[in-house]
Parts: structure tokens; sequence; C-alpha cells
């Protein structure tokens, strides 16, 4: 049976929404949770519920790594600190997967130098799904590299198909580059070269370029990019989502009529709602390293850390 830990201090909401969670996916998984951090204040918050000692220990840190800390001092000078104990945890084979609300860039870095990258890997990616109208896409990388060189997304390409196929179970998944045209010549150096590189592996099912207007239609299955790039989509359609919910709340109250309306699409509203409900999508992984691990949204409340829980153990 797997053990998944948690860093129970990492998040705008740690430590009370990230003990919720976990408290939620004990009665759901099958796993045991190691709930990393304080050990005085994650007793404090568990003894409002009730639940099954047996799926949950703690492992005491008592250093926390903040957001506003640089990523490369903090984990080597935060030794002590919750993502720093729950890395080496992995590192050390003490569990199979490690969650963290915390700091993406002092994730990444203790990932790399804790954990390692898996022999030939240049650098390690974020990749989330998103939602599209046939489904989701893999959208890697999501701001793990903000600068990246054409031979980092080749890798990014290969590391999302073998994900794809390994945990999603689609064969030979389709392979996009984001650029500002479908055109091989268009966009700067970087997508220039890498549609070079991606267009003469046949090791991925490279279908060419993607305009961002093409991106919700599902045109394929993994969206390849540097993390400057990802980030900003991954966000866009995050806000976008909410707009347009927002709207249809907006246009359904105006009069007993539309009101009338929205009762008689209440299902496909709510199946809307849920495309763009990232509390249900779990994490991000990061593709590359030597371990399973997992960053949720740093404002990640109970219900996106149950979410990712059970995807970590998926």
């Amino acid at each position: 049976m797997s053990r998944i830990a948690i860093d129970v201090m990492g998040g705008d909401h740690a430590p009370d929404e990230i003990v919720k969670g976990c408290v939620l996916a004990a009665e759901k998984l099958e796993s045991p949770l190691v709930l990393v951090g304080k050990e005085d204040v994650i007793k404090e918050k568990l003894a409002a519920y009730t639940y099954d000692a047996s799926k949950i220990e703690i492992v005491h840190a008592d250093e926390v790594i903040e957001m506003g800390d640089s990523p490369v001092a903090a984990i080597r000078q935060k030794k002590n600190s919750s993502m720093v104990v729950g890395l080496k945890l992995v590192k050390e084979k003490q569990v199979d997967g490690f969650v963290s609300a915390g700091s993406t860039g002092a994730l990444l870095t203790g990932a790399t130098l804790i954990v390692g990258r898996i022999k030939g890997v240049e650098r390690p990616a974020m990749a989330p799904f998103i939602p599209t109208e046939t489904g989701c896409a893999l959208l890697i990388d999501c701001g793990a590299n903000v600068d990246a060189k054409p031979t980092y997304l080749n890798q990014f390409a290969r590391m999302g198909t073998v994900y794809m196929e390994q945990c999603m179970q689609i064969k030979s998944p389709k392979v996009g580059l984001v650029n500002i045209g479908t055109e091989e010549e268009k966009g700067n150096q970087l997508t220039k070269e890498a549609y070079k590189l991606l267009d003469a592996d046949a090791s991925i099912n490279f279908c060419g370029n993607v305009e961002a207007r093409d991106i919700p239609l599902g045109k394929v299955d993994i969206l390849v990019c540097d993390g400057f790039t990802g980030n900003i989509i991954l966000k866009f359609m995050e806000g976008f989502g909410k707009w347009i919910l927002g709207m249809l709340k907006v246009q359904f109250l105006k009069s007993l009529k539309t009101k009338l309306a929205a009762v008689l699409m209440k299902k496909g509203i709510g199946e809307i709602k849920e495309k763009f409900n990232y509390a249900t999508k779990g994490g991000a992984p990061f593709l590359g390293v030597n371990g399973l691990i997992v960053k949720t949204h740093g404002s990640s409340k109970s219900q996106e850390i149950l979410s990712t829980l059970i995807q970590t153990e998926g």
C-alpha cells in the first residue's frame, strides 16, 4: 500500500484547510497519509475532527518556507521545513508521493536538488490538465521553467506523451506546440527551433503549431510551451471560467423568465461549472523528477487538497 506525504504548512490557507482536506481524504483513500509540519499545530487542528487515526501519521518539521523566500536559499537553509522534510521522505522511499501548496519555486528547486531528476532529463516541468471541448489537455510547462530552450520543449513533449499513455491510457496522444500561428515558420526563435525538433521526433505524435484560440477546442492532447506562456494560459483560463459563470449568473437573475430558464438549464449550467471547477481537478505533477511530486494551487482549500490527494494515489 502506498503512502502519501503532504506539506501541511504550505499554502495560503495552511494549516487549517490542508488538515481538513487530509481528514476528508482519509475517508476515501486506501493510502495512509503522512502530514508533515509542526506537530503541535497539526494535532490541535486534527482534534476538531473525527477520523481513522490509523490512516494519518504526523512527521514533525518545525520550519516553514514562506512564499516570499528565495527558493534556493530556503531549501538550503530551512532544512527542517515541512517542504524539505517531505521531499526527503520521497528521496528515501519512505513515502510514494508528496503534495504541497507551498512556493512553486522552492518546490521545484527542492525536487531537483533533493529528489533529483530522471536520468537524461534537462529540466522537470509542471503539467496540469486544463478543460477543453473534448475533455481536457495536458499543459506542459505551466510555470516551472519561465525561460526555456528548444531541447526543453522537446523533452516536455516526450514526458507528456509518456504520462498521457501510462496514466491516462491515451494511445499516441496528439502533441501541439503553442504558437502565434499554425504555419511552421511562425513564432520566435524558441518556437521555430522547437518546431524542428518536435517535427523530427519519431517518439511523439506531433501535430504542429496550436494557436491560443484553438486551445479550448481540444484539437490536441498535449500543449507544449515554456513556463511563462503556460502560466499565462493557465491563469487566463481560470479567470475566464470565473467570468463566464459570473456573467451567466447575472443574466439568469435579470427577470422571472430568465430565472425560470435557469431552472430548466440547471443541469447544463452545472456541467459548465464543473468544467471550470479547478477544485476537482487536482494538482500539477512535476514530470521529469525521480519521484512523485505534485504541486497544488497556493490558494487550495480542503476540496482541492482532497482532489489532489486522490490524483496522487491514482
